[in-house]
């Protein structure tokens, strides 16, 4: 019986409910228990029994791939099929051949050559498995992340029991630290919140409550947020406070993290494109080889004057044509390649984890981003400060601690969003960050929200500030310290957070509202410290979610010694409420003060939250020394409940957000230069995301507006195709809408990149081309579901790793312009010797064996770890299903094939003619020969090789031997150790089969290396000619040359099994 068929055969499978939908009693008598369970648990028997029918709590673990599969995985290819034929012959040949009549050295030729070959296939086979080491790690992740013990109640008792032992129905106790062991239906809870990060991402911990969850009319209950069923735990996450009691309602697989599991397990890893070419082009070459193996065998059994009528030497010369056009070092060249592609990127901080996946960023044409902390900085900062007539701008990305950080502009951020020009104050605030509801299924992190927000029917006019001319500084200045000081010193001593080191987020404590005022006023030069000191707080009052706002009274020199000034902020329409006065141009005194125009400040807090931006109050008052008592802890009253009513002073505005990360904004507009779509997935609000994208550069007039998840949600498949076209932004998504998404984009014929952080990310960044990982805030399950790791979380290192991909590719078709040629006329090079009636083959198996590996580990290298080209990221992306070898490259591979192996063959002619009557002994003049044709190949792999480093800029250039530093000491190690063999006495004769060159030969290698270089540069100005006048020299239209191209594949829009269940997490981005 499969492990699909015991789960589906499970009786949880059949009695899931809506648990949260329900009463602490239904969902008692729903599970078939006694009513009195809270209190006495599961009986021994009853729990025993329940094990014995529902199974352990435990996932189930994927099919592990044991070594011999892994193993068989790597050699089971054609052209290893080819290179074990040839060892075994070649082992029979060692084995049979008699030392006494071994006049040729044919044992140590064919004994060497089973020594290589195993030794190539050892190599390989290991890279190949060593790469595919960390591919079983999700499933392991995911188990790690479950509880070992857990506190239940049985037979009315407390006892420990294994985790893998509780069963539903079982009441387990939690406390703080504890982790949750399977899925609970909370009964019972004291100040109880549990850390859900681990399916989320989400680090607000999740305040949790005992009552059913309402549904609204028309929604399904599975459609209610995981972050709005409260009354729930689930398997994996952490108590962060309180204590509970919950009863289990699901276990093992039927949890949330289990249902993950089954779609991580489920899921099967595609095979990239290049992998599967190289697999076609590997069959291709096998019917080469067999075709030239045979057309060997018969030219030399009965043409060839030094094999005719010998059967078994023209095997021989036949295995050599097979030894010589085999690619031996071409896998190891491909995953050297990657290798370090993967290295370079590391050093970028993207991370790798399958080597393929390198060649799947060089195609991508659509990057999914999530916004907060990828493309912004995930630290909340102070961007604007708006007073009763001027408007003032922060730098965000400031290192300097200097006033001038703030600049007065009364244009930045002066009008309503264009979306929002016709709104009511209150529908804005409702599509922004100031929405008390917060994002879908999270806590509100901004404490300060806007209940209700009243604008005048004509906001232009109301928007206006009163006196501009009076500000204390003119447009475009900067203002001093002082006044800067003194108009965000509410936002400073009203506030228990502690900034944190150096002003970053490193040790800091509490909101991040909050912290952003005080970020803001450490890099305008305040000392913060030395003004709490100064300004010691006296009594306060605390927050409070009800009312909304904090006031703290505190001791100045500023003001008389027996007064006090009090200062509040809060959330923006409720301090209007309570200010009858604002201060005139953010100056604090009793001479800067007017009449407050309400009218004003709303319509200042409705432009503020149009564009996305978190809004707070900054309000002050100076009363009498004997209204309060020190230490004393102030009700809410003192603020809003004095009998006069309003009595505050307005002193301005904060506008606070994520600001974008200021390279991603050159990164995106490098993307689009690329032609790279970039889309941005969020949980956070539909205006704020769509401020962040105008920012970036995301939107635009082609995508301008943004999607939400429930829009999402009610579309059909065919609606979401055309949707994920005409968008950029989707806001309040969850992970389902992600997969629905990546699908709906590959349907479409686009190769994406999807980034994620939480366990439920892990399906979509499973289904994605690209799956990508947060390093930093991304959960252990996200990142082994992923092909590449962020490991600064940073977007602008996905369009560096775009650049890579695409730089490997480029590299991957050198390799193959390099190595393929130098085989083929290896190959052919034997085939036409004999039809020339040269003595015999013009180079040996052992010359043969050895070119293929100094040219892969040198030549191939140097293509293996080329830069990029000039305007790699100016062309669009290549189309999918581009063949590797297209038409062009194919032709420059047959013309470098063509032209090493005349200058091969021609010059062993050469050297056969000219020492024919001087060397009448053929195997003396053999070594003559292959001494010439020896070097010709090399020195012409050179050649190739140089004209190969771009693909369509010119060689002719001193640039061919810079940018690169492995390209002369490659040239220089091939040259001396081809001048070492050629000229080592014994090495060469005994080994090599040939002798030292004299003028002649190194004359025929030099015009040798200067044709093959000259007719392949002529080959690439034509093209480049051809490009001019607008042909399609790369392959960019036209199908390739084998065959016609695979497209795009035909995509399953339909959900994975269970994947509904994701819409239960929402995204923490």
């Amino acid at each position: 019986m499969g492990k699909n068929d015991t789960i589906a055969e499970n009786p949880q499978m059949t009695e899931q409910a809506p648990w949260h939908t329900m009463s602490i009693e239904e969902t008692i008598s729903k599970m078939g228990l006694p009513a009195d369970l809270a209190k006495t648990g599961l009986s021994v028997d009853e729990a025993a029994s329940r094990l014995t029918k529902y199974g352990p709590n435990k996932m189930t673990e994927k099919e592990k791939v044991t070594i011999w599969q892994r193993i068989w995985h790597q050699i089971n290819n054609v052209l290893v099929y080819v290179l074990m034929t040839v060892a075994v012959v070649s082992l029979i040949q060692a084995v049979t051949t008699n030392p006494a009549t071994d006049t040729t050295n044919q044992q140590f030729t064919a004994s060497f050559q089973v020594a290589l070959i195993v030794s190539v296939i050892t190599l390989n086979t290991w890279i190949g498995i060593y790469q595919e080491g960390n591919a079983e790690k999700a499933a392991d992740a995911l188990k790690n992340m479950l509880s070992t013990d857990a506190r239940v109640i049985r037979g009315g008792k407390e006892i420990m029991v294994p985790a893998g032992e509780i069963v539903p129905g079982d009441v387990c106790l939690l406390g703080l630290g504890d982790k949750v062991p399977s899925d609970l239906r909370l009964v019972s809870v004291s100040n109880l919140a549990t850390g859900e990060a681990a399916l989320t991402g989400e680090s607000v911990p999740i305040d949790k409550q005992t009552d059913a969850i309402p549904v609204e009319d028309g929604l399904d209950p599975e459609q209610v947020p995981l972050g709005d069923r409260k009354n729930m735990t689930y398997s994996a996450t952490l108590v962060a406070q309180g204590s509970g009691i919950g009863i289990a309602i699901a276990t093992g697989d039927f949890t949330q993290i289990g249902t993950i599991n089954r779609l991580v397990n489920n899921t099967e890893t595609i095979k990239t494109d290049v992998l599967k070419q190289i697999d076609m082009v590997s069959k291709y070459l096998f019917l080469c080889i067999c075709t030239m193996c045979l057309a060997t065998f018969l030219t030399a059994y009965f043409y060839a004057e030094s094999f005719k009528g010998e059967a078994l030497g023209s095997v021989n010369i036949a295995l050599v044509c097979a030894v010589a056009m085999v690619p031996e070092g071409l896998e190891a060249i491909v995953t050297l390649t990657y290798s370090y592609a993967v290295k370079v990127m590391a050093r970028q901080n993207a991370i790798v984890r399958a080597l393929p996946a390198v060649e799947t960023l060089g195609s991508v044409t659509v990057i999914c981003s999530d916004k907060t902390g990828t493309l912004t900085q995930n630290i909340m900062s102070l961007t604007a400060f708006v007073t009763s007539n001027a408007r003032y701008k922060n730098n965000v990305d400031a290192a300097d601690r200097v006033p001038a950080n703030f600049v007065r502009d009364d244009t930045y951020l002066a009008e309503r969003a264009v979306r929002d020009l016709k709104k009511k104050g209150k529908d804005i605030v409702a599509d922004g960050p100031n929405n008390p509801a917060g994002r879908r299924g999270h806590n509100p992190s901004n404490h300060f929200t806007v209940d209700s927000l009243h604008t005048t029917d004509n906001p232009e006019e109301a928007g206006k500030a009163a006196h501009p001319e009076e500000a204390p500084f003119e447009n475009g200045a900067s203002p001093t310290k002082d006044w800067i000081q003194a108009a965000l010193s509410c936002g400073v001593l009203c506030s228990k957070c502690v900034l944190g080191e150096g002003g970053g987020r490193a040790g800091e404590i509490g909101n991040p509202t909050e912290l952003s005022i005080l970020r803001a006023s450490y890099f305008a030069g305040i000392d913060i410290e030395q003004l709490k000191t100064e300004c010691p707080i006296v009594a306060e009052v605390p927050f409070s979610s009800e009312y909304k706002f904090m006031a703290t009274i505190h001791e100045s020199s500023d003001v008389p010694n027996d007064k006090l000034v009090a200062y509040v902020k809060g959330a923006p329409d409720r301090m209007v409420k309570v200010c009858k006065y604002q201060s005139k141009g953010g100056v604090i005194g009793d001479d800067a003060v007017e009449d407050i125009n309400p009218d004003y400040w709303n319509e200042q807090i409705a432009i503020l939250s149009s564009h996305g931006l978190r809004v707070l109050g900054l309000c002050r008052a100076v009363i009498p020394k004997d209204s309060v008592k020190a230490g004393e802890n102030l009700g809410p009253e003192f603020v809003n409940g004095r009998p006069d009513g309003p009595w505050l002073t307005m002193v301005g505005l904060c506008a606070i957000m994520d600001p974008p990360r200021p390279e991603c904004v050159q990164a995106i507009r490098e993307a689009h230069g690329a032609g790279v779509r970039v889309a941005m997935i969020t949980g956070d609000h539909k205006d704020t995301a769509t401020a962040i994208g105008h920012m970036l550069g995301i939107v635009d007039e082609k995508f301008s507006e943004a999607v939400t998840g429930p829009e999402l949600d009610a579309m059909s498949d065919d609606e979401i195709r055309k949707c994920v076209l005409s968008h950029n932004v989707f806001a309040r998504a969850s992970p389902q809408n992600k997969i629905r998404i990546v699908k709906a984009l590959q349907a479409e014929g686009q190769v994406t990149s999807m980034t994620g952080d939480g366990v439920n990310d892990a399906p979509a960044l499973k289904a994605a081309n690209m799956g990508v990982a947060m390093g930093k805030e991304g959960t252990d399950v996200a990142r082994e579901a992923s092909e590449m790791i962020l490991a600064d979380d940073n977007f602008a290192t996905i369009v560096y790793a775009v650049k890579q991909g695409r730089v490997v590719w480029d590299n991957l078709r050198k390799v193959l312009l390099v190595n393929t040629p130098i085989n083929n006329s290896q190959g052919m090079s034997v085939l036409f010797g004999l039809l020339a009636q040269l003595p015999s083959t013009p180079i040996s198996a052992i010359q043969i064996l050895y070119s293929n590996f100094i040219c892969a580990v040198t030549l191939g290298f140097v293509c293996a770890i080329e830069p990029a080209e000039d305007g790699i990221m100016s062309i669009p992306p290549r189309r999918v299903g581009k063949r590797l070898i297209g038409r062009f490259l194919f032709l420059r591979i047959i013309l470098g094939t063509v032209l090493l192996t005349g200058c091969v063959v021609g010059s062993a002619v050469i050297v056969d003619t000219v020492y024919k009557e001087s060397i009448p002994d053929p195997n003396e003049r053999l070594f003559k020969i292959r001494a010439t044709a020896f070097n010709v190949l090399d020195f012409g792999a050179i050649s190739v090789m140089l004209s190969a480093r771009f693909a369509y800029n010119t060689s002719v250039t001193l640039k061919v031997f810079q940018g690169n530093p492995a390209v002369m000491w490659s040239c220089i190690i091939v040259a001396i150790l081809q001048i070492l063999l050629t000229y080592i006495p014994g090495l060469n004769s005994f080994v090599f089969s040939m002798k030292g060159m004299d003028g002649i030969g190194w004359g025929l290698t030099l015009v040798s290396m200067v044709i093959v270089f000259t007719v392949m540069e002529a080959e690439k100005a034509l093209r480049r000619s051809l490009k001019a006048k607008g042909a399609d020299t790369d392959d960019r239209e036209e199908p390739a040359f084998f065959g016609t191209d695979s497209g795009a594949p035909a995509v399953d829009m339909s959900m994975p099994k269970g994947a509904s269940k994701l819409n239960l997490q929402e995204l923490a981005h």
